[in-house]
């Protein structure tokens, strides 16, 4: 008898144990930005980077959970406290490191030029004293402010500068290259094309952002994110989101 209340108490304790308890880690994301994050039409967050860190938290031993939160303001939410990581197509740059930590990179990316089918802009040099998009506080409105003689329209939404390009009240929109994909070689393919992707010199790669010092949940995510690239997981979800 005492044999068995002794095996039921390590059974039980085992089970409400910290270690046995799965870690729930809740990643803000601007589900504004197709294919990595967005909403579709069952107003479910999807995309690239969802896939992945489901595929990640599978492989680590942690459950994600997304929370749908605008881009002006995600760092400062991380900031607060307000939740465990930034899971939003984050370029890794030096800046940025200073005031959160980063993940192993799990995607790297170009900085692309959309314009309409009909111009024969090749550069941002093409562009001088016109309007050119992008969304506010990303790394493609950076390099639109950076060039000279061109005309910088911020959006909270990159879909929202991809629409006014569509209609004309833009000469270009400066976005990553797999949402430009997204939205010249689909969504308005008929009016929209990729003219050039913009070199920097440097290869631009998206890591997952959490509050400084906050050890726990970087290493499980990147534990994750190591875990999915050795298993080809992720060469999987590129061609299930954004193709060959």
């Amino acid at each position: 008898m005492i044999n068995k209340i002794v095996r039921a108490f390590v059974l039980v304790a085992a089970l409400y144990s910290p270690v046995a308890a799965e870690t729930t880690i809740v990643f803000a994301t601007d589900a504004t930005w197709p294919p990595m994050e967005f909403v579709n039409d069952q107003k479910q967050v999807v995309g690239y980077a969802i896939d992945f860190m489901t595929a990640a938290g599978k492989e680590a031993g942690f459950t994600p959970v997304f929370k749908n939160t605008a881009w002006d303001g995600i760092f400062a939410g991380l900031g607060a406290n307000k939740y465990d990581a930034v899971s939003s197509s984050v370029t890794i740059t030096e800046e940025r490191k200073k005031a959160m930590d980063f993940s192993e990179p799990y995607f790297t990316v170009r900085q692309a030029l959309i314009v309409n089918k009909k111009s024969t802009a090749k550069s941002l040099a093409d562009l001088k004293g016109q309007k050119v998009g992008g969304q506010i506080g990303t790394t493609g409105y950076f390099a639109i402010k950076a060039a000279e003689g061109v005309e910088a329209k911020s959006y909270d939404e990159v879909g929202l500068a991809m629409e006014d390009l569509n209609v004309g009240r833009l000469a270009a929109v400066v976005c990553d290259d797999p949402v430009a994909a997204n939205y010249a070689l689909d969504k308005y393919k008929e009016n929209l094309k990729i003219a050039a992707i913009i070199e920097s010199g440097e290869a631009e790669n998206y890591g997952v952002a959490v509050r400084k010092g906050n050890s726990k949940v970087l290493e499980l995510v990147n534990k994750g994110i190591v875990a999915v690239k050795a298993k080809g997981i992720d060469q999987d979800l590129k061609k299930k989101w954004i193709g060959q």
